[in-house]
């Protein structure tokens, strides 16, 4: 049966449609599970969203995408996404990145093993141990999978854990009108082969954990609410970060704002700034990176994220962008939904490995 690490990714659903002379009726489907709860699960079909109360299933499996992005085009996205999220202190192992940033954040604070490490698998681990060693931090490395998955071999046989699972996804640009849905775009790899930030990572979220009071009547509002674009943060967007991210070194900063192409988006109703977003243009200027999009609770439901998105995505085009991508946690099915309708798809999952203790 299926499960929450299932969501964002093909799979074929035999379903019960009937009874005909006492035995039941099957029928299959085809898609992507955008959604799964213990009453129903959601797919995108070629035929649009199908839902299916989970009493209906007869069996139910994960299959591989009908065509896997290349190699090459992994390590290019990884490192567009390195570029958007760059950690103060760095070091190489060969072609292998090695990342430090106070602690914030998984990703800026371990290891990227794409490339040659120029030694032998278990000496590069032990490289990457010394090196997070004297940063004085656990060391960590994160697992673009399947093409990292001789790396996590050899880190489970050491006993490394393992963070729930990231999915890598993309679409190309433009994305489809506010409040149209995106056409099918066909398998999730197949994306992006002409084509990469866990919750401790730069994954996209939808929610705030921090949230001012909204002025009377702000519930109106929200239509006329108008997303605006700078090249450096505010100090209430900084604290939304904060609040999200748990806390804001002076690391952090560097890993929001050294980038050459960034805009911070900020929505504000009254003096109250209800949603933000960050967006960054990275690998030779063709990805357009997503990151932070927030809400805070009592301004979500009203489109606003997908309008920080939009406005984000305009200015990436205007750039140069061509493609977008995010990062988001394998089980933040609301998100996932969300991404879907906007035509993303995903392209690849990551894990973040951490040594024991």
């Amino acid at each position: 049966m299926l499960r929450q690490q299932d969501v964002g990714h093909r799979i074929v659903v035999r379903r019960i449609v009937g009874i005909r002379e006492g035995r039941p009726l099957f029928s299959d489907a085809l898609g992507e599970l955008v959604e799964l709860s213990e009453t129903h699960l959601t797919l995108a079909t070629a035929k649009g969203p199908l839902r299916v109360p989970v009493a209906q299933v007869h069996r139910a499996k994960r299959v591989p995408a009908t065509r896997r992005p290349t190699a090459a085009a992994v390590v290019a996205l990884e490192r567009a996404a390195d570029e958007a999220w760059p950690a103060p202190t760095r070091g190489r192992l060969g072609d292998w990145l090695l990342r430090s940033a106070d602690g914030w954040t998984g990703r800026a604070n371990s290891a990227l093993p794409i490339g040659d490490p120029d030694r032998p698998l278990p000496a590069a681990v032990d490289a990457v141990e010394r090196w997070y060693a004297e940063q004085g931090q656990p060391a960590m490395i994160n697992t673009p999978l399947p093409l990292a998955a001789p790396v996590g071999t050899e880190l489970d046989t050491r006993g490394w854990t393992a963070r729930p699972p990231t999915l890598v996804q993309t679409a190309p640009l433009p994305l489809p009108p506010e409040g149209r849905p995106a056409p099918r775009q066909g398998d999730a790899a197949s994306a992006t082969t002409a084509a990469a930030s866990g919750s401790s990572n730069t994954e996209v979220e939808l929610a705030a954990d921090t949230a001012g009071e909204l002025p009377t009547g702000a519930a109106g509002t929200w239509r006329g609410a108008v997303v605006e674009l700078a090249t450096a943060p505010s100090a209430d967007w900084l604290a939304v970060a904060a609040g999200r991210k748990g806390g804001l070194p002076e690391a952090a900063r560097h890993v929001l704002t050294a980038v050459d192409q960034v805009r911070f988006a900020h929505v504000y109703v009254g003096d109250t700034l209800v949603a933000v977003g960050r967006g960054t243009v990275t690998g030779q200027g063709r990805w357009l990176g997503l990151s932070l999009i927030e809400v805070v609770p009592a301004a979500r439901r009203q489109g606003l994220a997908r309008r920080v998105i939009h406005e984000l995505t305009t200015w990436g085009m205007s750039a140069g962008a061509t493609h977008a991508f995010l990062q988001v946690e394998q089980h933040n099915t609301a998100a996932v939904t969300l991404y879907r309708q906007l035509g993303f798809t995903t392209h690849h999952t990551y894990l973040t490995r951490v040594a024991p203790h």
